[in-house]
């Protein structure tokens, strides 16, 4: 496959990814910041969340100044000036499925030209109109409706392992950095916020639910989640879709199955990462320290899509 047509496929699949992975993410922001606040904050710490996350907080205070709750959700969503918008990475994936029509099924790009339409409706109209909520819902469902699209029609060759390489490349960075951000942005007493554990409990349900693992967290632990059995769940359950290891788990199978020998440093280094999270504990993960673990493996993640890339996609 040319490099190129492997680029677009990746890239494809990321921007759609990352695409689901905002919508969640301003989603459960948006849902904390309307509870109860004491003196000390009004909500708008939730919402900078998403900006944090994406490192464009810098960019919304340059354009904006000062916070404001519609102005920050417009910004997320359906601003087509900030390249990480929800609007922008649809137009995104959009435009690298059209440059490879020809490598996708019918099934498929219907599903994206359609979503990609719809969200140029919507921008039009206005978020007010339809509600961050129900927008957060129906990107969640034109991504699934994609992801069912392409497992259920495309053949099992080169373009299908690109465009799972990129959805969970995107999927195993987003695990990573959202917990770390609600991790920091509660500090190390998170799992007694001000003595108030009520509160704890809805700070780690809202990620639970953000990352579609509070069913799985219930049927695996007992008792309220906190920082240790989250944090197990997220980054060293195998069985569950979105945390670290399974990402990791897919990556590694799919490298070792694309021919040829350029793919030797992504394959290696996807392996020593598999086999690092099989022989870790949660207890060496927090004995080290839970945000100065996540950032090394951040980095790591960054390491392995170079590698990727330069493996890959790098167009001679």
């Amino acid at each position: 496959m040319l490099s190129r047509t492997a680029s677009d496929l990746y890239w494809m699949s990321r921007y759609l990814e990352r695409a689901e992975n905002l919508a969640r993410m301003l989603d459960v922001s948006y849902l904390l910041s309307l509870m109860p606040h004491d003196d000390r904050g009004n909500g708008l710490e939730e919402l900078t969340m998403p900006l944090v996350i994406t490192g464009t907080l810098e960019d919304y205070q340059v354009r904006y100044g000062e916070l404001h709750a519609e102005r920050m959700l417009h910004f997320f969503a359906l601003d087509a000036s900030n390249p990480a918008s929800i609007y922008c990475c649809l137009q995104a994936a959009r435009t690298n499925a059209h440059a490879v029509r020809g490598r996708i099924t019918a099934d498929m790009w219907e599903n994206i030209n359609a979503s990609w339409l719809e969200v140029r409706g919507m921008a039009d109209q206005g978020l007010g109109s339809y509600g961050i909520s129900r927008f957060c819902e129906w990107v969640k469902e034109r991504s699934h409706l994609f992801r069912g699209a392409t497992f259920g029609t495309i053949m099992r060759g080169d373009p299908y392992r690109f465009i799972r390489l990129g959805t969970f490349i995107e999927r195993a960075d987003n695990t990573l950095r959202l917990l770390d951000a609600r991790y920091e942005m509660l500090g190390e007493d998170i799992d007694e916020i001000d003595g108030r554990p009520a509160r704890s409990y809805y700070q780690w349900t809202a990620l639970l639910r953000a990352l579609s693992s509070f069913e799985a967290f219930a049927e695996i632990y007992l008792g309220s989640p906190g920082t240790r059995k989250v944090s197990e769940l997220l980054l060293l359950r195998p069985e569950l879709p979105r945390s670290l290891r399974s990402c990791m788990d897919e990556l590694s199978q799919i490298l070792a199955s694309i021919p040829g020998e350029n793919g030797r440093p992504a394959q290696r280094l996807a392996a020593e990462l598999v086999a690092r999270l099989s022989y870790t504990s949660i207890d060496e993960v927090l004995d080290e320290g839970l945000h100065t673990w996540l950032t090394g493996f951040i980095q790591q993640i960054r390491l392995l899509a170079q590698a990727i890339h330069s493996s890959y996609l790098e167009v001679a």
